[in-house]
């Protein structure tokens, strides 16, 4: 049998994650290291991990929402949505509670529901109101622990995977994963029993 990793989130982090349907990630600092880099030209540059965009792939195919949420305006962060399927993208946002309360609405999902990721205090307030709060290991240290889960990989390195494994294994979703993408034409992999 191979080993689940399920078993190494706490209890009541499982217990919330598994009624995760909405996931909202913030983006500068969550989604990236933080570091905003620019051009000689002034164009913003981010830098983006593609794990984190398989994990945000994989919420949405198991039916969790995924949407970004950041306060700054960025051409940038709509295009990384984009080119992942995510249609809910909400930059230059002010009031990010009542975004994600807006969105959890039109959704017909409670804030119970709901799972917000983020590393500063512009996040804060809503992370208080959801479900399921997380933050990457990077995160300033205000927001760290006042979280209920915190990843063991920064921002931009991974971070956002680790909130999505965590969502997908405490929803059960793991082993039909696997099975899946070892299957190759309908036969089973050999070496992966």
């Amino acid at each position: 049998m191979p080993y689940d990793h399920h078993n190494d989130y706490p209890a009541p982090v499982r217990e919330r994650a598994a009624r995760v349907r909405l996931a909202c990630f913030d983006v500068d600092g969550t989604l990236t290291d933080g570091r905003l880099l620019f051009d000689t030209d002034g164009r913003e540059l981010k830098a983006f991990h593609v794990h984190d965009g398989l994990g945000m792939v994989l919420l949405r195919q198991a039916g969790i929402e995924v949407a970004f949420i950041t306060a700054r305006t960025s051409s940038i962060a709509e295009q990384r949505a984009a080119e992942l399927g995510i249609t809910e993208v909400h930059t230059a946002v002010k009031d990010k509670l009542a975004r994600v309360g807006e969105i959890a609405e039109r959704l017909g999902i409670s804030m119970d529901e709901v799972a917000f990721m983020g590393d500063d205090l512009p996040d804060l307030r809503v992370m208080l109101q959801v479900g399921l709060s997380a933050a990457p290991a990077s995160a300033h240290p205000w927001v760290r622990e006042r979280v209920r889960w915190r990843t063991s990989a920064s921002a931009g390195l991974g971070a956002v995977r680790e909130f999505c494994d965590l969502l997908l294994a405490a929803q059960g979703r793991v082993e039909a994963l696997l099975d899946e993408v070892t299957r190759v034409e309908g036969m089973r992999v050999e070496g992966t029993a």
